[in-house]
């Protein structure tokens, strides 16, 4: 099977980095990566307190690097409006607790997702079986018992608005997670992909640290319904980003970017499922979000 579509130097879009390693792909809108993972800061630099938006929190241990480059780009001691999750594996919520308690913030996430944010539910094991490389085989290591909020913990709105974004739609992408999120600015064609989809191969421990510009579907070993997963994937296609940040990889753009987003859309199946693993015949779906069979 084929398990990435190669991009070209020309995918990735214009980023100005600061000392903080942010790197800006719009005025109000740049991205910091930690470790393998990035969050994404929305906002103008600036903005000071409570004038912009944290999505994602990263990995353990990143808190004091995310409020060091939240510093930097907003203003000494400034505090997000909100923190958005896309969704609550443990490369995404690593600093979260930190996060919400120092800078006493509303966490808004799906409501799917609110068993692995409030403490009440673990996501199912990972499946090294699926292959592609020392990050796969590894993940049964990698933690996925649930982060706790308590009450900073919301639901994002029923009507598809981000709080404190406006102009942004939340569309829901499960698949990767149950309650798994993206993030859609029409009118600039953007996209806040979160791990929907990938621009770097996660299986691998060498691409993940390179980095070459690619489109891949979720990272595999953490994928328990591949059938959403698709369909989430032909939901972004469709929407024809021309900016798209996702959890793992560069920032991409343009045409090819484009290009290799349908051609994935179109073949999911051939390019992004593994020919192994256990969820691929029977998906685990959880009907509210905290019970896997």
């Amino acid at each position: 099977m084929v398990q990435q579509i190669p991009l070209d130097i020309t995918s990735r879009v214009d980023e100005t980095q600061d000392q903080q390693g942010t790197r800006q792909v719009a005025p109000d809108l740049a991205y910091l990566r930690l470790a393998f993972v990035n969050v994404v800061f929305h906002g103008l630099p600036g903005a000071g307190d409570r004038g912009w938006v944290l999505i994602d929190t990263g990995v353990t241990g990143m808190a004091e690097k995310i409020v060091a480059a939240a510093g930097a780009r907003f203003g000494e001691g400034a505090r997000p409006a909100a923190i958005i999750q896309t969704h609550g594996h443990f490369d995404h919520v690593g600093a979260l607790v930190d996060l919400a308690e120092r800078w006493d913030v509303p966490v808004y996430a799906h409501r799917l997702e609110h068993p692995y944010l409030n403490g009440t539910a673990s996501y199912p094991p990972a499946d090294p079986s699926v292959g592609g490389g020392l990050m796969a085989l590894l993940s049964p290591l990698y933690p996925r018992k649930p982060v706790d909020v308590g009450g900073r913990l919301l639901a994002l709105p029923e009507d598809g608005t981000v709080p404190a974004m406006p102009g942004w739609r939340w569309l829901h992408t499960p698949g990767h997670a149950p309650g798994h999120v993206s993030l859609w600015h029409a009118g600039s064609a953007t996209l806040v992909a979160g791990d929907a989809i990938v621009t770097t191969g996660q299986e691998s421990a060498y691409e993940a640290a390179v980095q070459e510009p690619e489109m891949h579907g979720p990272p595999q070993y953490f994928t328990p319904d591949w059938q959403s997963a698709g369909a989430s994937v032909r939901l972004l296609a469709g929407l024809d980003p021309g900016l798209v940040i996702t959890g793992h990889g560069r920032a991409l753009g343009g045409a090819k970017m484009r290009e290799a987003l349908h051609r994935l859309a179109d073949n999911f199946t051939e390019i992004a499922v593994p020919e192994g693993g256990r969820n691929v015949a029977d998906p685990a779906r959880p009907e509210d979000g905290s019970v896997y069979r």
